[in-house]
């Protein structure tokens, strides 16, 4: 018997099937599901999101979608907070908190707590920005890999916000913020986590799949959305909701920055090294079962393994 209240965490890369295998779950089993989706909280960001439309929704209703516009922030201590409180409810009402997406970030501060940074530092961001605005945002992650080898592992060169944090973090405190986050005391929530892992036994094919997935994202018009949300709300290209993996792309096609085929190829490039990312979270930050999400019969034996969880 489960001496806590059961609670699955179905996590993976982007594409890897991790919707599908939820809804098997909902289907077959008394739980509900919780997306852990950095992208997906924003409002009116449906087709780059990969958000459910609403027709699954109305059949498999996800907690933390649709919480905010574009133009606020979401936090990885709100998504907590959050979390946390709706895993209560399910609880409460007798069923299976399943929690299902690819924020990394997320699933650890649930897990392990968030360590206390930092306070933002204006000055010290003005001279991060004066000195990436000088030898570039490359640059500045290399010298980040000398001085958080760790974090800077995770963070692809120009993801300008992450690497700015990190190292202002590493600047005010004198230490690598992947040592602080390892040292976050934060108790661990009361609930017998049984943690899952869509990964992929052949890198190619996922990638296959990402490429196919952003020129569905083209065709059923990720451009007029974004077009739509720049008229809609008060946005700027630094905003976390706009720097979204597809969107960020997609504003710069339409300020004319890019051609709608460089679109194409950064969008993909830049999603395929998101999964790289989260692959590597995944290895190094988390003790998951794997499942090969290639498998045709994956559903099935997630199912399977989760069924088995439950009765013990």
């Amino acid at each position: 018997m489960h001496h806590l209240p059961p609670a699955i965490l179905l996590m993976g890369p982007t594409a890897s099937g991790k919707t599908a295998a939820a809804m098997a779950l909902y289907d077959a089993l008394p739980v509900e599901l919780i997306s852990v989706d950095s992208a997906q909280v924003f409002i009116d960001m449906n087709i780059g999101t990969a958000k459910p439309d609403a027709t699954v929704l109305a059949r498999y209703p996800h907690r933390l979608i649709d919480l905010i516009t574009p133009e606020e922030r979401y936090s990885a201590a709100r998504f907590r907070s959050d979390a946390l409180a709706a895993m209560a409810e399910i609880t409460a009402a007798g069923r299976v908190p399943v929690l299902v997406g690819g924020t990394m970030l997320y699933f650890r501060a649930l897990l392990q707590g968030l360590a206390e940074l930092p306070q933002a530092d204006a000055a010290l961001r003005a001279q991060i920005d004066a000195d990436a605005a000088q030898y570039g945002w490359p640059a500045l992650h290399q010298r980040l890999q000398r001085l958080d080898p760790v974090t800077a592992a995770r963070l692809h060169p120009t993801d300008s916000q992450r690497i700015q944090r990190a190292l202002e973090v590493c600047l005010a405190s004198g230490q690598a913020m992947s040592d602080l986050l390892a040292a976050s005391t934060a108790e661990k929530p009361p609930y017998d986590f049984l943690q899952l892992a869509l990964l992929p036994s052949t890198r190619a094919v996922l990638h296959e799949r990402i490429a196919q997935r952003f020129d569905a994202m083209l065709q059923a018009g990720l451009l007029d959305e974004t077009r739509q949300l720049r008229r809609n709300y008060d946005l700027h290209a630094e905003l976390p909701a706009m720097r979204c993996v597809g969107y960020r792309q997609a504003w710069e096609a339409l300020d004319g920055v890019i051609s709608a085929q460089e679109c194409r190829e950064r969008g993909i490039y830049a999603t395929r090294q998101l999964a790289k990312r989260q692959i590597t979270w995944l290895g190094n930050s988390f003790e998951a079962e794997t499942f090969d999400c290639l498998d045709p019969q994956l559903d099935s034996a997630i199912l399977t393994r989760v069924q088995s969880f439950l009765a013990a």
